[in-house]
């Protein structure tokens, strides 16, 4: 009998490091699991790389989480087939098991400790600034629009750096943010009157925008160009959700050009058409805002009249 349980423990256990190394060596072969399975429900569309670091970790982190699930399910229907009552006479009862009590107490500590080894790494990696970026562009953010400020340079020892040139958004025209590819771009956001933030879906992260000396910094590395919409994803008022951009993301050498039109005079639109970019915004447009002495009462009638 003991010989029976003695097998029967050690298939199990054969079959559930099969699975794990299957699992791990999917892992190792470079498979991009996430694109077989939706992402797991995070976006797979990322521009930047620190987008993709943020998606390795999401998928790792689920995967594990998965091999754990699978490990821990198989563990509980190979106990309720294998230790089953049979007849009037109880099965086998274990207790005081010290190898088991070690392994239910150190394993839930070491895949805690592995994930936020990973999450502090890649945190870091997403927060990290450099002295001398490429670009630097201020987000002013006010109620209910943008206004971006292209600076001669970084914010240093409390310093704003020199505004080169500006696109400030309207009702009537979607401002732009024009930005390059391949060039460490530093976003510097303050905002003139309550909490916004400032989030392009293909960023994967929102940065909130505050008012006062608050000056919220982050740094990306665009690889792709395209034209991408952009919102404001803190409930700030009235029309917040009119409140919204499109980041242009063009060629190093188109976006000195825009810079130079802007600089020489052009409006936005129009240093748009001198690179042969679209003058307008292609992935959102202006909303009817219907801010009219009716808008809150239709027909101009009073209010407290009752009617």
């Amino acid at each position: 009998m003991s010989a029976v349980r003695s097998k029967a423990r050690s298939t199990a256990v054969r079959l559930a490091g099969v699975g794990v190394g299957g699992a791990l060596l999917l892992l190792l072969s470079g498979c991009d699991v996430g694109s077989h399975v939706d992402g797991f429900g995070w976006p797979q569309n990322g521009i930047t790389e620190q987008s993709k670091r943020m998606y390795d970790l999401w998928i790792g982190s689920t995967v594990a989480a998965l091999i754990v699930g699978v490990f821990v399910w198989g563990l509980i229907f190979w106990c309720v087939i294998r230790y089953r009552k049979r007849g009037d006479k109880l099965p086998v009862q274990t207790r005081f098991n010290m190898p088991m009590e070690f392994l239910y107490t150190i394993a839930p500590v070491l895949v805690v400790s592995v994930l936020f080894y990973y999450t502090a790494i890649v945190q870091t990696d997403v927060n990290k600034t450099t002295a001398n970026p490429a670009v630097t562009v201020e987000v002013e953010a006010f109620k209910w629009n943008w206004q971006f400020n292209y600076q001669s340079g970084p914010t240093e020892n409390g310093k704003v750096g020199e505004t080169v040139t500006s696109t400030l958004g309207t009702t009537e025209i979607i401002p732009i943010l024009v930005l390059p590819t391949g060039r460490t771009i530093r976003f510097e956001e303050t905002s003139r009157d309550v909490i916004h933030s400032f989030w392009v879906p293909e960023l994967l992260f929102k940065r909130d925008v505050f008012p006062g000396n608050v000056r919220n910094v982050f740094e990306v590395t665009i690889d792709q160009e395209g034209a991408y919409v952009g919102r404001c994803a803190e409930l700030c008022g009235t029309y917040h959700s009119m409140m919204n951009f499109e980041l242009r993301a063009v060629s190093g050498d188109k976006y000195d050009q825009f810079l130079a039109a802007k600089q020489g005079g052009q409006t936005t639109q129009q240093a748009l058409e001198t690179i042969g970019e679209d003058p307008l915004a292609s992935t959102t447009s202006p909303f009817p805002t219907r801010r009219d002495l009716s808008n809150f009462n239709p027909g101009g009638t009073a209010a407290g009249t009752g009617n």
